[in-house]
């Protein structure tokens, strides 16, 4: 009687979990409908809602078909967030606005109901070539940092952090870059044009870190990580300096990444290389493969400038890096269109290099994606070297109008529909022609990312576990499918 009585439980919550765990996991595969949202080229359609439609038992696909497979089953890389950077020059925009457009804007990017949910931004350590001209936080020649001070920034740049927050609901993913560290700690005594970091103020460098994180805590605006140097093989006209592999290793385990901890700021993040593709494997190997660089690492950036011609650029540098370092995490800092031109606010292939290199980028590994600028004027700018480049949103200041591209759109079909800590889910297409993506967040709500880079409407057969529907997408035209 006792053992009975002992065993009936045991066995009776045996089977509760035989029962639940397959009906657990099997609802994600039993999907009744989609929603479809399209942006597509030469047609009004912007993130519009253009189709509804019913999974059915699915049939063996058969050659010759379009079809995307989606298996929930298999998981991946959960998303950090998908957003852009606050610089200078986005923060001079932005404050010759009118009152109204300010707010249109903070609530097209960052709005998760009526803008399209930006969750990560990136803003620069003092100052980039996007703002009117250069700056740092210490008077020239101040080797002991004491007089150290956020103020360049409070006017304008601050403000703006602080009202994206409130219009992304109070929290955002921030992280910070430096371009440079200032003239006298360099090689080449300036600011511009490269040059290194001088030995005697690596120390002195890393407390800069140190102080910057600090500094922005104190005027409430949390720091989630930054990276060690923006673009550190690029002597530029503007704010640059120079780091190898082997000196970005030395920097990050003997100075920055001690000198983060001693002042109580481990749990910050450290992301290394935040330059091309093309070079990304050599700094990974360099880096992580010394454990005591390896241990202040959290991951490593990249950029998309190395190849980009129309074609193809260079992800499967980054698939290698997620296999061979799998608890280093892939994180796009930056990317967009030079060459501003007023004439091409609508031109299409530069929403289409965002859409190639989002659904490339995640399928390889990447856990969050961070687009550059996310304000600029009709004149591509401010930049105080010249180097105008496009963003997803323009303002005509001499107007007070704002222009949306069409890159806005395309990074609004994932940042609206991809949240924070959504998982990546095995995507795969039958046929070249359609690039995909997918992702579950946390409500269990699914969002497939379909890209059709032709001139020629597709129909496709879409596959979610064991169930099918047929779908069709526009010819030059990104989708996401929610489900």
């Amino acid at each position: 009687m006792n053992r009975r009585k002992l065993i009936t439980p045991v066995l009776l919550g045996h089977l509760v979990v035989c029962l639940v765990t397959p009906l657990l996991q099997a609802a994600p595969l039993s999907p009744k409908n989609v929603k479809v949202y399209t942006t597509a080229k030469d047609t009004n359609k912007r993130l519009t809602l253009t189709q509804e439609s019913t999974f059915k038992p699915g049939k063996q696909a058969t050659e010759g078909e379009i079809s995307i497979f989606v298996n929930p089953n298999k998981r991946f890389q959960k998303v950090l967030g998908i957003g852009g950077a606050i610089t200078d020059a986005s923060a001079e925009v932005f404050a010759k606005l009118p009152a109204d457009k300010q707010s249109e804007m903070l609530k097209a990017y960052y709005d998760k109901e009526v803008g399209i949910g930006y969750s990560l931004a990136r803003t620069p350590i003092h100052s980039s070539d996007f703002g009117s001209g250069s700056h740092t936080y210490i008077e020239e020649g101040d080797k002991k940092l004491s007089t150290f001070n956020i103020e360049p920034d409070r006017k304008l740049r601050i403000p703006l952090i602080k009202r994206a927050t409130a219009a992304a609901g109070g929290s955002l993913t921030l992280y910070a870059s430096p371009w440079s560290a200032p003239a006298f700690m360099k090689s080449n005594n300036n600011m511009l044009q490269g040059g290194k970091l001088l030995p005697e103020y690596f120390d002195a460098w890393a407390q800069y870190f140190t102080k910057f994180i600090h500094a922005y805590e104190a005027e409430g605006m949390p720091i989630w990580g930054v990276t060690v140097q923006n673009e550190p093989m690029a002597v530029q006209r503007w704010e640059s300096m120079i780091y190898t592999a082997e000196e970005e290793r030395d920097f990050l385990k003997n100075h920055l990444g001690p000198t983060m901890e001693k002042a109580g700021l481990g749990d910050k993040k450290i992301v290394v290389w935040d330059h091309n593709r093309d070079l990304i494997t050599n700094r990974a190997n360099t880096i992580f493969d010394d454990p005591e660089a390896a241990k202040y690492a959290w991951g490593i950036g990249f950029h998309w400038y190395e190849t980009w011609a129309g074609g193809e650029s260079m992800h499967d540098n980054l698939a290698l890096i997620n296999e061979s370092y799998p608890t280093k995490k892939l994180l796009f800092t930056e990317g967009t269109v030079e060459g501003f031109r007023a004439d091409r606010y609508q031109y299409w292939p530069n929403a289409e290099r965002y859409g190639h290199s989002m659904i490339k980028d995640f399928n390889a590994g990447t856990v969050g994606w961070t687009d550059w600028n996310i304000l600029l004027d009709h004149n591509g700018g401010p930049n105080h070297v010249g180097n105008y480049c496009f963003s997803p949103i323009h303002a005509d200041t001499r107007t007070g109008q704002l222009i949306y591209t069409p890159t806005y759109y395309y990074i609004g079909h994932f940042s609206k529909f991809v949240q924070p800590d959504a998982q990546r889910v095995s995507t795969s297409s039958s046929r070249s022609v359609l690039l995909a993506t997918s992702f579950i967040n946390t409500d269990d709500k699914m969002a497939t990312i379909v890209m059709n880079q032709t001139d020629n409407k597709i129909d496709y057969h879409f596959y979610v576990g064991k169930q099918q529907t047929t779908l069709s997408i526009p010819a030059r035209a990104m989708q996401t499918l929610v489900y």
